[in-house]
């Protein structure tokens, strides 16, 4: 495998991957959408064009935002062939059928070899190098090797996992979870019963999962539960940021500029309930939590109601 790694996608968590890359060793070559510079480092280069960076790199990263990565994998696709590995960290679902992202990078790419990333990463301690870990998932044990072998340095531990299907649903609807974290720390619930009711909705989301054929126990590791933890311990992740806006009260438009970086849960949260709905799975927690942003009802009828048996 060539020792360059590419990644696609300029953002926040694009740039955060390049760097825990660099990091560990590898030069980095990135695409971006955006016209400016995403990044300016040594040992990481913005390139143009697929062509090159698939030319360079056999592990590509994909961080794009999920409503976009069709379009961005049918690009890829023309670039790259069966001997790359494409691992995305996109903590979301694609369209109203909620297809993982990886089913649609096969389907617009003539890969077969992919992976998604998962897990309590944060971006900014990605970019700074300060401790975290991440986890890995593919079918593939080289892909997870290699995801491993390009990112893990002493700063950052890498683990991997064979069930490709649960670290997807887990880390979109823990990121989902997240935002019911931060508006509960905005409001002033105290830790037990915050706790609690996220312990609930990790409950929730492995019913969820399960349904979509992942394994119950992924989502109390280190792609689930995890998650959960370092947002109690205030991790201040975008979704964290999105619910302390709703608890502030701050809906739609105006809470999503706060927070100032895309968070897939206002568009996902919805999708999943009705998901549910169809299997008859109850999932209070995300029920409410698909209300208070939408803007529905008002903060003490959402405390209520997650505090209800119901």
């Amino acid at each position: 495998m060539r020792n360059t790694i590419g990644v696609v996608g300029g953002g926040r968590w694009g740039v955060a991957l390049a760097h825990a890359a660099h990091r560990a060793g590898r030069e980095v070559v990135l695409w971006s959408r955006r016209s400016e510079k995403a990044v300016a480092l040594d040992g990481i280069e913005q390139v143009d064009g697929f062509r090159t960076l698939a030319a360079r790199a056999t592990l590509v990263l994909v961080a794009v935002p999920s409503e976009v990565v069709r379009d961005v994998a049918r690009q890829l696709g023309d670039a790259i062939d069966g001997s790359h590995y494409v691992v995305h960290g996109i903590r979301g679902l694609s369209g109203e059928g909620l297809t993982p992202i990886s089913e649609v990078i096969r389907e617009e790419t003539p890969c077969r070899r992919v992976g998604a990333l998962g897990g309590p990463g944060v971006a900014d301690d990605l970019i700074a190098g300060r401790p975290g870990v991440l986890a890995v998932a593919s079918r593939f044990p080289e892909v997870t090797h290699a995801v491993r072998d390009a990112l893990e340095s002493p700063s950052l531990r890498v683990s991997i996992t064979p069930d490709l299907t649960g670290v997807e649903w887990a880390s979109a609807l823990i990121g989902c979870l997240l935002v019911a974290a931060g508006f509960g720390r905005s409001i002033g619930v105290s830790p037990g019963v915050l706790a609690g009711l996220l312990t609930r909705g990790v409950h929730e989301a492995s019913r969820i999962g399960a349904a979509a054929g992942a394994e119950a126990s992924t989502f109390f590791s280190v792609a689930g539960i995890a998650d959960v933890m370092a947002a109690l311990a205030g991790d201040e992740r975008p979704e964290v940021r999105l619910g302390a806006a709703l608890g502030d009260g701050l809906f739609g438009e105006a809470a999503r500029a706060r927070v100032g970086q895309r968070v897939e849960a206002p568009t996902l949260v919805p999708r999943v309930v009705a998901f549910a709905k169809e299997r008859r799975i109850d999932v209070p927690v995300f029920r409410t939590l698909a209300a208070a942003m939408a803007g529905t009802m008002n903060r003490d009828e959402i405390l209520a109601t997650l505090m209800s048996r119901g």
